[in-house]
């Protein structure tokens, strides 16, 4: 189990610069947060974030991992510079309740052999409505789980590798089996450590948007729209002092003597997250040395930020 090397163990943090993340604003999660919706079954995962984006008057406002129409569940919500994130909520693991249907009765023994069959590593070649490219490529299935059967419809739990095509599983049990799947119903449980109890509804979200631009009573709006550090939580990250907040909001590399505690298992070439003492996301570093060398550095440059999350005017500049 991976820990933490302390470099500095005597650095303070002015409480008159920057903000805890939970004591965030409305307006300062705007500029950088995001929420979880329970996505229902009718629009795109598209359009649900155009309307949301439109009830707050917002430029932009992406979604993280897409949901078909007839598709329910997990989808988060991503504002300001969150959408810089995506790519890290895409690779996250996915666990999806699916709905099969068979055109024959199938065997319960030629089921079973079949779920095998599609667990572990597969080809998931997306289908021709997809969006993607069509293109041969694999993905893991880590579970594939017989919930309930009748004789032509059976209920899966399926936990698998980000970007799978559940509607590919269906079309590839029915060559197996020989004879036409469909996949009638499709929900997501969850995306990454996010789940369904994490999750809003869209009229909830309206309903607090109302609350907050025509009674001023932002409360509800606080609790659903999250700031980018949650979505963050559980990733490695270095941590450093208020004199170099500002340098590495402005894109200037990260030099060692900002450093106030590193992961101890750094490798050269990873990326990872850098944050102030009060746990604020600054940006992305892509560090260019280990852990066990930075311990030992007393200057110099530890690498550079491959994305800023963080307002250039938060921290003053000292240089």
């Amino acid at each position: 189990m991976s820990g933490n090397i302390i470099l500095d163990d005597e650095a303070k943090t002015d409480d008159a610069l920057g903000t805890y993340p939970d004591q965030k604003t409305i307006e300062q999660r705007l500029e950088s947060g995001f929420f979880l919706l329970d996505k229902g079954a009718g629009p795109t995962s598209h359009q649900v974030a155009a309307w949301v984006r439109d009830m707050l008057k917002l430029p932009r406002l992406g979604h993280g991992g897409t949901l078909d129409p007839f598709a329910t569940g997990v989808l988060p919500l991503m504002s300001g510079k969150a959408m810089r994130l995506t790519k890290q909520i895409l690779e996250h693991n996915k666990t999806y309740i699916a709905v099969f249907q068979f055109k024959n009765e199938v065997d319960q023994e030629a089921l079973g052999e079949v779920m095998e069959q599609l667990t572990g590593r597969i080809y998931n070649v997306p289908p021709e409505i997809s969006a993607v490219r069509v293109q041969v490529r694999t993905r893991k299935i880590h579970d594939f789980t017989l919930l309930d059967q009748s004789a032509k419809r059976i209920v899966a739990r399926i936990r698998c590798e980000a970007g799978t095509y559940i509607r590919t599983m269906a079309r590839d049990m029915g060559l197996l089996l020989d004879q036409t799947v469909d996949l009638k119903e499709l929900r997501r449980e969850d995306s990454g450590r996010f789940g369904l109890n994490d999750c809003v509804q869209l009229h909830e979200i309206a309903d607090a948007i109302w609350l907050w631009k025509e009674c001023n009573e932002g409360e509800a709006l606080l609790r659903m729209l999250h700031p980018t550090e949650k979505l963050l939580a559980g990733l490695p990250r270095i941590v450093v002092k208020d004199s170099a907040v500002a340098a590495l909001a402005h894109g200037a590399p990260l030099l060692r003597p900002g450093l106030v505690s590193i992961p101890d298992n750094l490798s050269s070439g990873q990326n990872v997250l850098v944050t102030s003492i009060k746990g604020e996301a600054v940006c992305f570093v892509k560090v260019n040395t280990d852990s066990k060398s930075i311990s030992t550095l007393e200057k110099g440059e530890i690498g550079r930020p491959s994305a800023v999350l963080m307002n250039d005017d938060v921290y003053p500049r000292r240089w």
